[in-house]
């Protein structure tokens, strides 16, 4: 998988925090701590996997958080993170709108949601609806990952819930 375009999403800057929510740890989750450890940045990293396991060595930096029921969430602490991305969690956990809210209290101001799901598995129209509903303003379909649909958007400042 190339995720050089799928980087240049990313500006991190000193000590920002992303959040991985996934079902497994792949290029991706390397490619994002590779990128945060540049800026002394973190990467947490939800895993919703059927037994706990550790995180390879390949991620040195990373906080793992192991999780084995799919109708529980996440934990994050209020306005922590900068960016909080989905990968391939929108239709595996069993309440997604759940992760949505816990995901805009964890999410700074003007911070970033990224959606993403393997082509053709996720509707984005509804998605992006979906993110709309729950606060999150002006999202967009980024085809820019091949094999997978992307939508982003953002927690404006002074919109929607007030956090």
């Amino acid at each position: 998988m190339d995720l050089k375009q799928f980087l240049e999403l990313f500006n991190p800057l000193p000590g920002n925090h992303y959040l991985l929510v996934t079902d497994k740890i792949d290029e991706v989750a390397f490619a994002l701590e590779a990128l945060l450890e540049k800026v002394g940045g973190e990467l947490h990293i939800a895993l919703y996997e059927d037994t706990p396991s550790e995180l390879p060595p390949k991620l040195n930096a990373a906080k793992l958080q192991s999780i084995q029921n799919k109708a529980q969430p996440f934990r994050a602490l209020p306005r922590d993170n900068d960016i909080v991305i989905f990968k391939d969690i929108q239709q595996l956990h069993k309440n997604f709108e759940l992760l949505l809210k816990i995901a805009y209290t964890t999410l700074a101001n003007n911070a970033d949601i990224i959606v993403m799901q393997k082509s053709d598995s996720m509707d984005v129209e509804a998605t992006k609806e979906l993110l709309e509903r729950y606060e999150f303003r002006a999202p967009n379909a980024i085809d820019l990952l091949k094999g997978y649909d992307l939508v982003m958007a953002k927690k404006m400042h002074m919109w929607g819930n007030g956090l």
